[in-house]
């Protein structure tokens, strides 16, 4: 186990933005082309609902990944996702202009990802998450390591982790 698979709640506590990477975080990271050429994706219903639970916290949401599909930006207008960022290559330049169009600090932005390509937006942000099968080197350098593999609850466990250091995760849970 590493050392950081404790959810650091003091830091959660200050995050406003919350980014995440797709393929690997969102998904498991498998690829399914279908005979036309066109992509299929499965996304975890739990990530969605702790999605949606953050987003009616007023915690401000993103996606931000290297790859393109329609089965991403259907997802995102499912959701309600309002900044999406795709077939972006710059991750950290694009944080940039995320902090420009949100007026929220990189301080106050947590990004979850799971391969290299994704290290030079997580050193950048208050708080870097790597998801339990991430990369070995991007869950040593990041913050906090999920328990639950990307594309299997691992954003849901961010999104309560975020809502629990907010005081916000009881109160929900009354509501239902």
């Amino acid at each position: 186990m590493s050392k950081n698979n404790s959810a650091p709640l003091e830091k959660l506590k200050h995050i406003q933005l919350l980014l995440l990477d797709v393929d690997g975080v969102l998904t498991d990271g498998s690829i399914i082309y279908n005979d036309d050429g066109s992509e299929t994706k499965i996304f975890n219903a739990r990530d969605g609902v702790g999605l949606r639970l953050v987003m009616q916290a007023g915690i401000t949401l993103g996606i931000v990944t290297g790859r393109s599909s329609k089965a991403l930006r259907h997802r995102c207008d499912n959701l309600g996702i309002r900044y999406l960022f795709d077939g972006v290559g710059d991750k950290a330049g694009m944080l940039e202009k995320i902090v420009a169009q949100t007026g929220i600090g990189p301080e106050h932005a947590a990004f979850v990802g799971d391969d290299l390509p994704d290290l030079p937006i997580m050193k950048r942000t208050g708080l870097s998450i790597a998801v339990a099968d991430a990369n070995e080197i991007v869950r040593q350098k990041a913050d906090w390591t999920t328990q639950a593999p990307g594309g299997h609850g691992a954003v849901r466990e961010v999104c309560e982790a975020l809502l629990t250091a907010k005081g916000l995760w009881d109160e929900i849970v009354e509501r239902y």
